[in-house]
């Protein structure tokens, strides 16, 4: 297949963009120059990936398209291998459409900060294209190394992002969101790395290839699902479970699934409007597309081994985020701990490995993307207005800001899953999906009784957004004290630029609600393939050469 050097401009791009804000002349106007030039940066991407939608042929959704692969790192022989790293990039239906997503959320979230950000306006608006291009990079990687050198590089950007614009406890935010989310990386790049060796081990050739490709062939071989480990002088484990493991603990740190979600609240009340914005519309989706590209079919045996259990810490985290939300005074910390709950259900369908379940957890991804991140951006919005987001001081907005509290309102009824909107749809597949998994005739090994308690968090969803929705946008006018006296003449409802960059959202929410097949038939393909990966495991017992053994963890069978 003839490459194309379309994925490496919409990557090469942001960066470019990001060089030029950084060197820009720093004026009395600094802030509306550098906020122009990253929005003109963060737009060209944007136009890009809208070629490529067009040039996408999507009844092949499946396969990897607009390939790029150039030889990067390589070493004739290390420890009796031959090493091979290749730049190489190529989307399907299932990370094109999560390219279009961060294509069409940046430029709206660096438009949100021209008025928020008033110190340092050139660094950060370089730091947030550095992190589009590092957002865009994973979404288009197709070796497992490369991948992970992207999923780490957001890391440094958003790590700035919080801990120089971030709130008052934004040092401790950011060192904690930092942490986190690293030190569960590691292993998944020591998981990644191990399968890697094995895999190297038993190819004639020796050649030790982090393409996705050749991983996904041999973690369907009967030598890979034969193969054992012997763990801490206990009895056998399987190689494939302990991979998996490793993969699990940096992908559900990153989206997060409890309990591992302590990191994301404090982030999210820290962070900068446009850091909330991407951190929950796409930097959290780095996780879930992780566990669908790598987890699920990489390791089937495993993932059949571990769906039960995975899918009763959803259901715990559905159910405890929605509760835990309900019970907030902040406005941002509520929104956060709403996509715990929400994400569960994104992770719950993907592990039914029905048809249904996947689309929707596919659409999942987007659609939260796209309601939660402006949710995230009317709540900044009513920040910059009365700089406090405590739900006790603030009530009945829709009296003095109409059009602000249509939106919120609108975007509320989005993220409950109001039929005819967005959500609806996705939420509806994956609880299908769940409900139909193990059935005869469907992959998976679920069923009713996961969807039945899955579905509770529906309705906590409706009570606890709701509840936000009528005590700070309906009721009687309440407004902070200090802002009671003389100047509320100065509160005013949305300007253009605001409504410049709801609109779209909006838009998108209702297109996605009333015709959803222009994603879910696209994704067909995709999805297709991913369930028969991960629900064919190998055979356990074959005469197939075994792997060979790798000291002082494997132990070949």
């Amino acid at each position: 297949m003839q490459d194309s050097n379309l994925l490496p401009w919409i990557i090469l791009m942001p960066l470019a963009g990001a060089l030029v804000v950084l060197l820009a002349p720093r004026r009395a106007d600094q802030g509306r120059r550098a906020g122009n030039l990253a929005l003109m940066f963060s737009l060209i991407p944007l136009v890009l990936v809208g070629v490529a939608l067009r040039v996408f042929d999507f009844a092949q959704g499946a396969r990897w398209q607009l390939t790029f692969a150039r030889a990067w790192l390589a070493a004739p022989e290390v420890g009796g291998h031959h090493i091979g790293v290749a730049f190489t990039l190529g989307v399907d239906a299932i990370s094109l459409w999560l390219v279009v997503l961060t294509a069409v959320l940046t430029p709206l979230a660096i438009l949100a900060s021209f008025k928020y950000i008033q110190d340092r306006q050139n660094e950060f608006y370089a730091w947030m294209l550095v992190l589009h291009a590092g957002m865009l990079g994973v979404f288009c990687a197709r070796d497992v190394l490369l991948f992970y050198l992207f999923f780490e590089f957001t890391l440094i950007p958003m790590f700035f992002i919080i801990g120089i614009w971030g709130g008052a406890d934004r040092r401790k935010a950011a060192g904690k969101f930092f942490l986190f989310t690293f030190a569960g990386s590691v292993l998944t790049l020591t998981a990644l790395l191990y399968m890697a060796l094995l895999n190297a081990n038993a190819s004639p050739t020796h050649e030790l290839s982090f393409l996705i490709d050749d991983l996904m062939k041999f973690g369907h071989s009967a030598a890979f699902a034969n193969h054992t480990t012997h763990l801490f002088g206990a009895h056998d484990f399987k190689t494939s479970y302990l991979i998996f493991l490793g993969l699990l603990a940096g992908f559900a740190v990153k989206v997060p699934l409890f309990p591992v979600h302590t990191w994301l609240p404090l982030a999210h009340t820290e962070a900068p409007t446009a850091g909330s914005v991407i951190l929950a519309g796409v930097l959290l989706k780095l996780g879930t597309y992780g566990l669908l590209r790598f987890a699920l079919p990489l390791l089937p045996a495993a993932t059949a081994h571990f769906a039960g259990p995975m899918a009763v810490i959803c259901i715990i985290g559905i159910i405890y985020g929605a509760l835990v939300s309900w019970v907030q005074s902040d406005m941002k910390k509520l929104i956060a701990y709403s996509s715990v709950s929400h994400l569960g259900f994104c992770v719950l369908g993907m592990l039914a490995l029905t048809g249904e379940g996947l689309t929707g957890s596919v659409l999942y991804m987007i659609n939260h993307g796209l309601s939660t991140g402006a949710l995230f951006l009317v709540v900044g919005m009513i920040y910059e207005r009365y700089h406090t987001r405590d739900m006790d001081q603030i009530s009945g907005l829709v009296r003095r800001l109409p059009a602000l509290g249509f939106f919120a309102v609108f975007f509320v009824v989005s993220s409950v899953a109001l039929p005819g909107l967005n959500g609806f749809v996705s939420e509806f597949l994956v609880l299908l999906g769940t409900y139909i998994s193990g059935s005869p005739g469907n992959g998976g090994t679920l069923g009713p009784r996961y969807a039945v308690v899955a579905a509770l968090g529906v309705i906590l969803g409706a009570v606890y957004m709701l509840y936000w929705a009528g005590r700070v946008i309906y009721g009687p006018l309440k407004e902070p004290a200090h802002e009671a006296h003389g100047v509320h003449h100065e509160v005013r409802d949305l300007s253009l630029r605001e409504w410049t960059v709801l609109t779209p959202l909006a838009v998108l929410v209702v297109v996605l609600g009333v015709y959803p097949g222009v994603i879910t038939r696209s994704l067909q393909p995709a999805v297709a393939k991913i369930a028969m990966e991960a629900g064919t495991p190998a055979p356990v017992e074959t005469a197939a050469a075994p792997v060979v053994p790798m000291a002082p963890l494997a132990v070949g069978r």
